[in-house]
């Protein structure tokens, strides 16, 4: 039978950031939980602040009888002469039987020792506050605590355990804590236990005293008050995704409110105004006509008929955090930017000061630059890009890195391109992150990353594993992608090759396998497909991608299958020949006329200029029909050894030209 099941941890107010971290996994630890008792069951996990819930409509009240076979030791060795062994003897101690209770049966063809056990299934009121505090324990928060006199830790002290089981109280303790039957509601509301007798009760009661249980409802109703601020006051709330989990999480009963600053903050850039309220405050911020307004809104988890306190309350913790940041800004425009600080500054223990990087970068930004024109701007360019790193700014707000050196360059007659460059230099910084603007702050961009990835190989600090501490994979990515969008050639063979020389001494062939393993992640594409596009020996970022993208668009037409085996026979002939740059056919030692059409075919391939790799493709596919003609009616292997290698070498032309685009042979479908 299934019978309703409530179980409630009460907390102390949970940090929301270690728990939005591990919220993803916590059903799925509840049910791994519930397997290994054999209590599988459907469940809802709701959370508030205060709570962790988890409710079944649907609960076995025990577990299933099952039958336990136990083998042991083969019955040659556990019995001697008719008396059993020390092996029969512990074989009946572990199954807690008598010697004459034992069995035998086969077992991979032998006869082995054997017991069979029915286990008659525990009640689930009986297991439940084990498998309560295994959850708890499974639950992986980083940083835990200790509380009063108890030796368990948590992320936050348990103040109350709730399990009702059909309608009735189950006895546990977990944590040192008793159940009982009561939840607490709102703060605002009362501090009172209050008793429930059901699941729909103990909703109703949640409801009544200010806790929505469901954090998508906590969600929605958030959303639903932004819509009417916005329409109420023509203004648009910043919709922050990480930001609203966040709110959601540490909130029982959600209501937005609208705030306002003085318009004199508005002189600080807007994402100085913005991280200032987010950061701190948790504030969201607030646009009119797509320009930063000076309103916010917050999310109170108050209940209360008179939010005007709470609003003003905000406003005057804000005006300090804002007046903070003018001080800094001024500060920071009075001083300007410069870069000799930043001979102070250690980039990473020996591997010199953030100086020493900016040096490094300029000469593989000098490297990059194809417009000689630009080579003072570029200069000028790298070696102050991280000079805001020394402002007032970035020191109590390190994201805003770059960011703020664009402001000040700006604020002192900086060239655009120059100050842009400053903004964009860490471009991308992340999955959906913008790319650089310009292919003067592409090449910012990629010395950074390019220096970052060559000086810690040089100092042989390699990713292994899940381990990147230095984001160098990341680094690489956002290389392939800047040179993608941007149509930089960029060899990972010749170039780093060339770049390395600046450096100590770099295994390169590990360096470009760490390059093409990220490449072969990043295109989604038919694995085989990425594969033979470099196995054909291209290494030039751009030109990878146009040969995958060419060859993917091919495979998976639907005509392709039906010539695919005609190709790989071609693969296969010529898979044992050392193939040179410069293969020679002979016509005049052709003797079926199936040689010459192919011969002919190709050449009219082979002679043809191409817009785009699909078109190469297409026409080098479109001989499908000339090289099957010639498997029927041509004998590759004959004896004259001439004749042999002249049709081989047909074969090969045709194979060659697919792999200046892509090695065939490694196509799987």
């Amino acid at each position: 039978m299934r019978k309703p099941l409530l179980i409630e941890i009460g907390v102390e107010e949970l940090p929301a950031i270690p728990f939005l971290k591990e919220l993803p996994n916590i059903k799925d630890r509840w049910q791994k939980i519930l397997s290994a008792h054999k209590l599988e069951a459907d469940f809802e996990f709701y959370f508030t602040p205060r709570r962790l819930v988890l409710i079944s409509d649907a609960f076995l009240e025990k577990q299933a009888n099952s039958i336990e076979e136990l083998f042991g030791a083969p019955v040659e060795i556990a019995y001697k002469e008719g008396k059993p062994t020390p092996a029969a003897l512990g074989f009946a101690r572990k199954c807690g039987i008598s010697i004459d209770e034992i069995s035998s049966s086969s077992k991979n063809g032998k006869e082995v020792l054997y017991y069979q056990k029915n286990r008659i299934g525990l009640a689930s009121k009986d297991l439940l506050s084990s498998m309560i505090t295994e959850f708890l324990k499974e639950l992986q928060f980083g940083k835990s605590m200790r509380w009063g006199n108890g030796k368990d830790n948590f992320i936050r002290p348990i103040r109350w355990i709730g399990c009702l089981f059909d309608g009735k109280v189950i006895e546990i303790e977990v944590y040192g804590i008793k159940s009982d039957g009561y939840t607490y509601g709102h703060r605002t509301q009362t501090y009172d236990p209050l008793k429930y007798d059901s699941i729909k009760n103990y909703q109703e009661i949640l409801k009544e005293h200010s806790v929505i249980l469901n954090p998508n409802d906590r969600k929605e109703r958030i959303l639903d008050q932004f819509q009417k601020i916005e329409k109420d006051n023509d203004l648009e709330i910043e919709h922050d995704r990480e930001l609203l989990k966040e709110v959601v999480a540490i909130t029982e009963f959600p209501t937005a409110l609208l705030g306002t600053f003085d318009e004199a903050f508005l002189k600080l850039p807007p994402e100085v105004i913005i991280a200032s309220m987010k950061e701190h405050q948790r504030y969201f911020p607030v646009f009119k006509s797509g320009v930063l307004s000076n309103h916010f809104v917050v999310v109170s988890n108050a209940d209360t008929d008179d939010y005007s306190q709470i609003i003003k309350g905000n406003e005057k913790v804000l005006y300090p955090r804002l007046s903070d940041g003018l001080f800094f800004y001024n500060n920071d425009l009075k001083k300007g930017l410069d870069n000799e600080g930043l001979k102070k500054v250690t980039f990473m223990q020996g591997l010199g000061s953030i100086y020493d990087k900016s040096l490094r970068e300029e000469k593989i930004a000098q490297y990059l630059l194809k417009d000689a024109a630009q080579k003072e701007s570029m200069s000028r360019a790298v070696m102050y890009a991280k000079a805001d790193l020394l402002s007032d700014m970035v020191y109590e707000f390190t994201e805003l890195q770059g960011l703020m050196g664009y402001y000040y360059a700006k604020e002192a007659g900086e060239d655009e391109e120059i100050a842009l460059s400053f903004k964009e230099q860490y471009l991308p910084d992340g999955e959906e992150s913008d790319l650089p603007s310009s292919d003067f702050s592409a090449i910012v961009a990629m010395s950074n990353k390019l220096d970052s990835i060559l000086v810690f190989f040089s100092k042989g600090k390699i990713p292994t594993g899940t381990k990147d501490p230095f984001g160098l994979r990341r680094a690489v990515l956002g290389i392939v992608k800047i040179a993608i969008d941007r149509g930089f050639s960029f060899d990972v063979n010749k170039d780093l090759k060339a770049l390395s020389k600046n450096y100590d001494e770099i295994d390169l062939e590990l360096l470009e396998t760490f390059f093409l393993e990220r490449i072969s992640r990043y295109f989604e594409a038919n694995p085989s497909v990425i594969h033979a596009v470099l196995k054909s020996g291209e290494r030039d970022i751009v030109e990878i991608s146009k040969k995958i993208e060419a060859l993917n668009l091919v495979v998976e037409q639907e005509q392709f299958k039906d010539s695919f085996s005609t190709f790989k026979r071609v693969a296969n002939i010529i898979k044992d020949m050392k193939l040179q740059d410069r293969i020679t056919v002979d016509d005049k030692l052709f003797k079926e006329d199936a040689e010459s059409a192919l011969f002919d075919a190709y050449n009219l391939v082979a002679d043809k200029e191409y817009d785009t790799y699909k078109a190469k493709l297409d026409a080098l596919f479109g001989l499908k029909s000339e090289i099957d003609n010639f498997f029927d009616h041509v004998m590759v292997n004959v004896e004259d050894e001439n004749i042999k290698n002249n049709r081989k070498n047909l074969i090969a032309l045709i194979y060659q030209n697919f792999r200046n685009i892509a090695d065939i042979k490694e196509i799987t479908l």
